[in-house]
Parts: structure tokens; sequence; C-alpha cells
């Protein structure tokens, strides 16, 4: 059974802040089935990066980068975008001087 995406949310900031980075909720969905959407800010080198929860063909959830840019405000364009297309949708920002996303799930470059 999966977690209900509160709870997951919930448990991705405590995991952020146990390794000594900060996360809040940028955006705050359905509190059941809503997507999210990660962005994480390394404040070290002024990057960004946007992750997006995927569903393999298997069924495992895995994470990929949507959007190819490491700017802040194209990621900020397209979490804009998405709102409107996914009212339900959440944003956590996770800020962290060395840019881990404290992600669980297998993460796919594309």
């Amino acid at each position: 059974m999966l977690l209900s995406t509160d709870i997951w949310v919930g448990a991705l900031i405590r995991r952020a802040e146990l390794g000594g980075g900060f996360a809040v909720v940028a955006r705050k969905g359905d509190p059941r089935a809503g997507a999210v959407l990660v962005k994480v800010l390394n404040r070290s080198d002024g990057t960004a990066r946007l992750y997006s929860e995927a569903t393999r063909g298997d069924g495992e959830r895995v994470w990929m980068q949507p959007a190819a840019s490491d700017q802040e405000p194209d990621l900020d364009r397209y979490i804009e975008r998405a709102a409107r297309i996914d009212p339900d949708i959440w944003v956590v920002e996770i800020e962290d001087r060395q840019g881990r996303h404290f992600l669980v799930e297998p993460v796919e470059r594309g």
C-alpha cells in the first residue's frame, strides 16, 4: 500500500532536515493522491534542479528531471504551468549546500 501524499511529503521534509538541508511545502495539493514536484536549490553554486515523479511500466515509482534547465526562474515557470494543468499538485522546495534531493526512490537521468 502506498502512502498518502501528505504523509510522503512529511517524510521527505524530515529526511532533508535530518540530513542538514531545509525543506518546505511551497504548494499543497490533494492530501491523498496529488502528484509531487521537488525543487532542489544548491545555494553554493546557485543552481536548481526539478524532479517529477513517474511510474515505470513495471509499476516502480521513479523520479525524472522534466526540465533541462538548472536556473530557478525556468523551473518556476515549469511549476506554474504544471499547477495550471493539475491543481492537485504538490511542490516541495529543498535547500541544501550540496544540492541533495533526499529522494529514496530511483532517480533517472534523462
